[in-house]
């Protein structure tokens, strides 16, 4: 087949100083079809990305298009040639509204040259319906939540309608129904003969919309499968080169008392009377659907954006959390969704970052105690197992996974007695989410009762002792984990009674 053979690339070599990124790789893709690329953090998926979109170019190798050898000059140049990508990170201008960000450089116009804002702003609206998403085109982006950020990105690449179009990570901030709506799309240009090149660390969603799936590891490729004969046991095997069992891992030590809640606690457009109690050494997941105030819940308790109303109990102990500052005082710990905004100091060391929540512990008259500051750096890379040249490699230059691990470093070098985790896998392979996971086990064995929000419904029923589902700013549902079902979390969420 391969006369249909919209894009091929032989023997791609990419080499970076001290690393070689890419060795003798290959990956070819059908015209009307789904391919998947998959492999662990560094496995080079990245790297191959960006060569096809243009961001790098190889030290060896060809890239045919349609069957014609091509020279990707840069992102600009691959899109010419009909080729979109929707990075995981995002590329969105904050300032700038809907319309203004999906249309860059190309919105319609009329006498004058001037925008046609009308027109701007209907299209953009065709295009939201796609997702239904009722947000009005004038909003700034800086105003959306991380996941409508996430569905702008996709239409805009979308817009552009790409004969080849690189999804990478597309539903890390998505919701279950917004997954639902990506694939229905994905299905409806597909049909159009548009290809796409599915990139995710989460392999369920592989096998419900890909055709084909490559594996790489290393830098290198290692076998072309066609989904109907994969299994997520194969594809594991073939990324981390090892068996992988029970990602999530078991209890071990049995949840104790209750020793923290929080009591009828509100704020204004965010939540309203939220009550729940933690245990110790307990693991609470929040599920919900994007926007159901799960993140502003626990930004509150962080005291980041403080209740407006309520209490908040900690061993008896009503707290007046005022700020992160005073949330940190009292070990009360908060991993945000967003890494790369909010969470860490790109380009600062991992040395920084580890100790950053923690600072005033390698104090001394005024002084930072640098040895005390290294060792418990060295101490953070070895307990989670942080790749990287040294303590001093710069945040920024880590994989995701690697980033989210100095995540955990710094708000466990906290000490907490409570940490609430905000999506703690988004954007993380197999091999490392199985990490985070035992650090998770560990932190809550130590007696740690931990709050997880996420969007992965797995993610919540294979780690939570206890479920709470969250709707419109309220806790409308609780159950016991072992009772808990996809089906059920989402019909709460949804408000949608099971038959």
């Amino acid at each position: 087949m391969a006369d249909d053979l919209v894009l091929e690339l032989r023997n791609i070599v990419k080499t970076f100083p001290g690393v070689r990124a890419l060795d003798q790789a290959r990956f070819e893709l059908r015209a009307g079809e789904v391919h998947a690329l998959v492999g662990e953090n560094g496995a080079g998926k990245t790297t191959l990305m960006n060569v096809i979109a243009g961001v790098h170019q190889p030290d060896e190798g060809q890239i045919f298009l349609n069957g014609a050898p091509v020279r990707l000059r840069n992102p600009l140049d691959a899109g010419r040639k009909g080729i979109g990508v929707v990075f995981q990170e995002l590329s969105l201008a904050p300032s700038l509204s809907i319309a203004e960000n999906i249309f860059a450089n190309r919105q319609p116009t009329r006498g004058l040259n001037l925008i046609d804002w009308p027109a701007l702003h209907e299209q953009t609206r065709e295009l939201l319906n796609l997702f239904e998403l009722t947000a009005d085109p004038r909003t700034p982006v800086r105003n959306l939540s991380v996941a409508q950020r996430q569905v702008v990105e996709i239409l805009k690449a979308m817009s552009h309608n790409p004969r080849v179009l690189i999804l990478d990570e597309p539903t890390s901030s998505l919701t279950a129904p917004e997954t639902r709506l990506l694939f229905q799309n994905i299905r409806r240009l597909k049909a159009r003969g548009i290809a796409f090149i599915y990139i995710s660390h989460h392999l369920p969603e592989i096998f419900q919309i890909a055709d084909r799936v490559t594996v790489m590891r290393d830098g290198r490729y290692v076998d072309t499968i066609p989904i109907a004969d994969a299994t997520e046991d194969l594809l594991i095997r073939r990324m981390v080169g090892r068996e992988l069992s029970n990602v999530y891992g078991r209890r071990v030590n049995p949840v104790g008392e209750p020793y923290f809640s929080v009591s009828n606690a509100s704020r204004a457009g965010a939540f309203r009377d939220i009550s729940l109690e933690l245990r110790r050494g307990e693991i609470l997941g929040i599920a919900g659907l994007v926007g159901a105030g799960r993140t502003e819940l626990g930004r509150s308790i962080a005291g980041i954006e403080p209740p407006d109303r309520g209490r908040i109990v900690l061993e008896g102990r009503e707290l007046r959390l005022s700020s992160p500052a005073a949330a940190i005082g009292e070990g009360i710990g908060y991993l945000t969704e967003d890494r790369k905004e909010q969470g860490l100091f790109l380009r600062m060391s991992i040395r920084d970052n580890c100790v950053a929540p923690s600072f005033g512990r390698f104090a001394f008259l005024g002084l930072m105690r640098d040895a005390a500051v290294r060792d418990a750096a060295l101490a953070g890379c070895r307990r989670f197992n942080i790749v990287a040249t040294s303590i001093h490699q710069a945040v920024g230059n880590l994989s995701g996974g690697n980033q989210q691990k100095v995540l955990l470093s710094m708000w466990t070098g906290i000490r907490p007695r409570v940490l609430i985790v905000d999506e703690p896998t988004r954007g993380v392979d197999v091999g490392a989410r199985g990490e985070i996971y035992a650090l998770l086990r560990e932190l809550a064995a130590r007696g740690v009762g931990i709050i997880m929000i996420s969007s992965d419904l797995q993610e919540i029923l294979g780690l939570s002792d206890r479920v709470m589902v969250m709707r419109a700013g309220r806790i409308v549902a609780e159950m016991d984990a072992a009772r808990a079902s996809e089906e059920g979390i989402i019909a709460a969420a949804s408000g949608v009674e099971l038959n």
